[in-house]
């Protein structure tokens, strides 16, 4: 009689227990670690999707010139100053490892979208399709251009996130809006530089080029600094928010 008790799970019941059903008894598994993560209410995941997306669309719709009265600006003005918010939320709540995580993810997502649109471009037209033409026209594959976007996220980003999070050590998480115009000073301006020696060195000569580099990186940084209350706002939320969920994960 025990031996069959134990052949059908029956063994530990109390008198008068309901016995445990499949459901139940999957209910009641140990979580992963991403389970116990995502059951403690983690931000990052959506933090990380949130950067991705903005910088994916950004890249896209950077293909149409607006023009506000004399000033010409890409499509990508609305949303790409987000990026660099987020970007900073990741590197002042998560750390610099999971920050480098996100900024990578984003960099191989980017490549990948890029040489999806080369790959689709290249693809012949289906009979009656007559619009290759205008889809050359708006997302035309140009190398130096995607090599200078690519690289200058890349090295901008990098570099924003480790003097961010260098500061942070430095001044042990104190002078958050001093730490943050000094990582964007110092990120935009790598951003800048790479982006237009890539994309514009020999093209524009002389000033010319000067200028517009100067002027790239004062509307960038000028953007940040707009944005500073914005930042400094939603890092605070996301902060609280991991914390209210890692003391909900300790007390189960």
């Amino acid at each position: 009689m025990v031996a069959a008790d134990q052949g059908n799970g029956n063994e530990a019941r109390e008198p008068g227990q309901r016995p445990e059903t499949g459901v139940e008894h999957l209910a009641s598994a140990p979580l992963t670690v991403g389970g116990r993560a995502a059951a403690a209410g983690s931000r990052y995941a959506i933090v990380v999707a949130a950067f991705v997306g903005l910088l994916l669309v950004s890249n896209v719709v950077a293909v149409k010139l607006i023009a506000f009265g004399p000033f010409i600006v890409d499509g990508g003005v609305f949303l790409f100053p987000l990026v660099y918010v987020i970007g900073d939320v990741l590197a002042e709540v998560y750390g610099l490892k999971a920050s480098r995580r996100a900024i990578f993810t984003a960099f191989v997502l980017s490549v990948l979208m890029s040489l999806t649109i080369w790959i689709v471009q290249l693809s012949p037209a289906a009979p009656g399709w007559e619009q290759q033409a205008a889809f050359e026209s708006v997302l035309g594959f140009v190398p130096r251009i995607v090599a200078a976007s690519l690289g200058a996220f890349l090295a901008g980003q990098l570099v924003n996130a480790w003097v961010l999070d260098r500061m942070r050590r430095r001044t042990a998480g104190r002078f958050l809006r001093t730490r943050l115009i000094g990582s964007t000073i110092v990120g935009q301006l790598v951003d800048t530089i790479v982006f237009c020696t890539i994309a514009f060195f020999g093209v524009l000569e002389g000033w010319d080029f000067l200028g517009y580099t100067a002027l790239g990186y004062a509307i960038k940084v000028l953007a940040e600094v707009v944005l500073l209350p914005i930042t400094t706002r939603v890092i605070a939320r996301v902060r609280a928010a991991e914390a209210r969920g890692a003391e909900a994960g300790s007390s189960r």
